[in-house]
């Protein structure tokens, strides 16, 4: 096989419809039988839509580059509500040229709020109550002329909305727009039409409008609701373009016609009510009559903050059916759906007219095994379902989502019990993302957490990364989303996600600096904000701001990313540096510290390690990836700059958390964890260090004590410091608090609390505890990593120079496999060991190569095929190191093999 060119991504998308990037970014994959394979040159072309290839817009010609992410549009300047597409080939070191990829197509939107014709819209408040809690239907009938070329609708709610077209669904988006700083930033959609008009004739377009996180209720504290504003309210604009080169518009404006609907309450905390009687038929079709409809009126509602859909839209992509029916010791139907998920339920039901069906929904059940919902708080997650009595009627909610497990069901009729079963289903929805990483070892259990941390993920990145998905919270904490982000990019493609939510960030982020606990800032959003520098921040929390663009930059190679989030990194450190008298210690203010860490006192939610010692930590480690962001972005003077900070703070961290003779003051493991992790010891203070983190382990009987700051740093700084033993021995340790301890009380997710469920069955304080929280998931990226191998050179992102070292831990694992759908191709990294004999699966992608890391091997000793490594087709260089051998591969698949000598598998001592 030659060289292959597989087809373009745009902006991370095989497609898209609906931009306003104005040098939208391409991406391709290499494929090659042969090994070694690295790109030479490329070429792109772009054209208008209905164009030719032979005489492109933009022709880059035969660019000398080995860059095949990341290439930025750099033609004539694009034009608004235009199709394009584009092409790449390429050719490889031994000059072998590829034939053009297909092509990708990319259609932008509105490059500028100036085309924005249509108006806000909502009831006329004297018919229809605004604050009513059904929600409304828009709708508008209007003649369509014969040959209808292309048809596009650009729309946007103040709520969430739904779109139908002349009686059907438009698109199969859920909760549009989502959520985003409404007041600063908020998206539309781009919907094709085209094929759903009808040319010649008269056509009906609707709307339905809820709450949504725009007016809905937002938080636990009492009557917070309408935070971003208090009218529910659609834009739409349609543009008809027909074959004569005429075109048309349709917009929102005050002569539609409103109506309330049978969606009778919609709210993302306590569920949906719909009664099917009140269902108006044909309500968004051409003949229906709509006299007893009210008129609409416009409201003053600003466009110039509009920007076109950035990441993925929410959709149902999993479809669940329910594995049993339980009647609890209480005599409560329930359904068991086998898994904590998100979404929503789907009934299909043949019952009298009237019949009002009930849906609660819960994570868990007692210790008795009755229907649990203490945990939620003041959410009512409650589905209530009016039939109206036609055979096979179905129904799922449609402004609203739930985090469950079980569902009791109330009002069915005791003759359909036993069809429960195959009348409900379950439908799993998040923001739509690809599966990019896989991982699996020879440990059933440890198996079964890998698949709660992704189940955890897909319940939480609904929109934006929530805490939690089932109480009255669902909010998107800054802490959660920092520790957890590069696991997120291990499992799914997350790029443009947290790209949307770290714009949002951006302009959430106070005028000093500071960074709010949740983005959006819905805490602390009202009509009448309070003054800026009064919102409170907290270390760990805000340092979302700097982690976060630094990591999507590492795993995506988004330096425009980084750019563009550059300023507000920078500020971030400029407002911890503020605080205080020291400029060099954060010891003032308020922190979560380490949030829920088990050595906390009684009562309290705070870890035993010092507040000042986490915030000093991160501001050392906040204060170096800025420095390495200016590396990056070629900001000499800043490197400098922020170098030199850096070493200020390491050295009064040293002065005030260190003593003479190199303990650390605070004898905690998050302590020790992140003065390792984050470089602030060294010589042989970094050595007392870690054997001190490794004593506090094995003396806790190798359970940890960490919570939220310290748990996702702890295994990586014992394997960093010759302790890979011990790491693995708290991953595999089962009784709690363990990361296993929940898979053997049956969790399909990960817990908020170590102890969600206690030994005796009974349950953490109703307070505060979720059984779908993925913050200590991210575990998820030390199993990758470490225990499988498969890691980065960061000095080259994206993974264009891979990193494979997989850890062994003598009695542990027998096997271990990490596979990543990196941006320049698939990665594999996998391990077994059988009699004395270690096996290593390896993938290396095209235009990509490797840093193979082996311990207790010889390169005489190390074969692939039976040949010697040296030998092997794909080998560039071998050497010793010391404790073993290195190689550096190119692309391909190859199985090392070599015997593990006992004595080379040994590591430090357990204590």
């Amino acid at each position: 096989m030659g060289l292959i060119v597989k087809p373009l991504t745009c902006e991370y998308r095989a497609s898209v419809l609906g931009t306003d990037v104005k040098a939208p970014r391409f991406g391709w994959k290499l494929q090659s039988a042969d090994r070694g394979i690295v790109q030479e040159a490329y070429r792109v072309q772009a054209i208008k839509a209905g164009g030719s290839f032979d005489d492109p817009i933009w022709d880059t010609g035969k660019i000398l580059s080995d860059a095949s992410i990341q290439v930025a549009y750099a033609g004539p300047e694009l034009q608004s509500r235009t199709r394009y597409q584009a092409r790449v080939k390429a050719w490889d070191r031994s000059g072998r040229e590829s034939e053009w990829s297909e092509p990708v197509w990319w259609e932008t939107s509105f490059l500028s709020p100036d085309e924005w014709r249509a108006e806000w819209i909502t009831p006329d408040a004297a018919a229809i109550d605004p604050q009513a809690k059904p929600a409304f239907l828009l709708a508008k009938r209007f003649a369509v002329k014969p040959d209808v070329a292309s048809a596009r609708i650009y729309a946007t709610a103040a709520g969430v909305y739904e779109l139908y077209l002349n009686g059907k669904r438009v698109g199969d988006e859920l909760l549009a727009p989502g959520w985003t700083s409404y007041r600063k930033r908020q998206q539309y959609q781009t919907y094709d039409v085209t094929a759903m008009l009808a040319g010649g004739g008269t056509n009906a377009i609707g709307a339905m409008l809820g709450n949504g996180w725009y007016k809905g209720r937002l938080g636990w504290e009492a009557n917070r609701i309408n935070l971003y504003g208090d009218r529910r309210a659609l834009l739409l604009q349609l543009h008809i373009a027909y074959a004569d080169g005429s075109e048309e518009i349709v917009g929102s404006d005050a002569t539609w016609k409103a109506s309330e609907g049978p969606i009778r309450l919609a709210d993302l905390y306590d569920g949906e009510t719909y009664d099917a009687n009140l269902e108006q038929e044909g309500w968004s079709e051409p003949g229906f009559d709509d006299s007893g409809w009210s008129g609409t009126e416009t409201v003053g509602l600003p466009v110039n903050h509009l920007t076109a859909q950035e990441h993925q839209p929410i959709r149902v992509t999993e479809i669940i059916k329910p594995q049993s029916l339980i009647r609890t010791p209480k005599g409560e139907i329930v359904l068991d759906m086998g898994q904590n998920m998100v979404g929503r339920i789907r009934m299909t039901l043949d019952v009298p007219a009237g019949t009002a069906i009930t849906l609660h929904h819960a994570e868990v059940l007692d210790k008795e095994g009755n229907f649990y919902t203490g945990n939620l708080r003041t959410a009512k997650q409650t589905v209530v379902y009016t039939a109206k009595g036609i055979a096979g009627e179905t129904y799922a909610p449609t402004f609203t989502f739930m985090g469950f497990r079980y569902v009791r069901i109330e009002g069915c009729p005791e003759r359909l019990e036993s069809g429960l079963l195959e009348a409900f289903s379950g439908e799993v929805l998040h923001t739509e993302m690809a599966q990019t990483g896989e991982f699996d070892s020879s440990s059933d259990m440890i198996n079964q957490l890998q698949r709660n941390i992704g189940w955890g993920q897909r319940g939480n990145f609904v929109d934006v990364p929530t805490d939690c998905p089932q109480r009255d919270e669902r909010l998107g904490w800054t802490g959660d989303a920092q520790v957890f982000v590069r696991t997120a990019a291990f499992n799914y493609d997350v790029a443009s996600f947290f790209a949307k939510w770290l714009r949002d960030l951006k302009a959430d982020q106070n005028p000093n600096g500071s960074v709010p606990f949740v983005i959006p800032n819905a805490l602390h959003e009202s009509a009448t904000p309070p003054p800026q520098e009064n919102i409170p921040t907290s270390a760990a929390w805000g340092d979302a701001a700097v982690i976060c663009p630094w990591t999507i930059y590492l795993c995506y190679g988004d330096v425009r990313l980084l750019a563009e989030q550059y300023e507000s990194m920078c500020a971030w450190v400029a407002y911890i540096r503020g605080q205080g008298e020291n400029e060099y210690l954060w010891n003032t203010g308020f922190h979560f510290g380490d949030w829920l860490g088990l050595d906390a006192k009684e009562n309290s939610y705070v870890g035993a390690t010092p507040r000042d010692l986490i915030a000093t930590a991160y501001f050392a480690h906040s204060t170096r990836l800025v420095r390495d962001a200016a590396v990056v972005l070629g900001k000499a003077a800043d490197v400098r700059a922020y170098g030199e900070l850096h070493d200020r703070i390491k050295a009064e961290f040293r002065r005030e958390f260190l003593t003479p003779n190199g303990r650390l003051a605070a004898p905690t493991q998050t302590a020790h964890a992140l003065a390792l992790m984050f470089g602030l010891v060294e010589g042989e203070d970094k050595k007392r260090v870690a054997r001190e983190l490794n004593e506090l382990v094995a003396q806790n009987d190798y359970h940890l004590t960490t919570g939220f700051v310290g748990t996702p740093y702890l295994c990586f700084a014992l394997s960093d410091n010759g302790y890979h033993a011990t790491a693995v021995k708290l991953l595999m340790q089962e009784s709690y608090p363990s990361w296993l301890y929940s898979v053997t009380k049956g969790a399909t997710t990960i817990w908020e609390h170590w102890d969600g469920i206690k030994p005796d069955g009974s349950f953490w304080s109703d307070d505060m505890n979720s059984y779908n929280h993925y913050a200590y998931g991210a575990i998820g990226e030390w199993m990758y990593r470490y225990v499988a191998g498969l890691d980065m050179d960061e000095a080259f992102a994206a993974y264009k120079k891979i990193r494979i070292r997989p850890r062994f831990a003598e009695g542990a694992l027998t096997h271990a496999r990490a596979a990543l759908e990196s941006p320049y191709g698939r990665i594999e990294s996998g391990w077994t060991q059988e009699a004395g004999e270690t096996v290593l699966h390896l993938t290396v992608p095209a235009n990509a190569t490797a840093e193979v890391v082996l311990d207790g091997v010889t390169p005489a000793e190390l074969t692939e095929g039976g040949v010697a490594a040296s030998e092997v087709d794909g080998v560039f260089a071998i050497a010793e190191t010391g404790t073993g051998v290195s190689l550096t591969v190119g692309s391909g698949t190859y199985a090392f093999r070599y015997a593990v000598k006992q004595d080379a598998r040994k590591e430090h001592a357990l204590v």
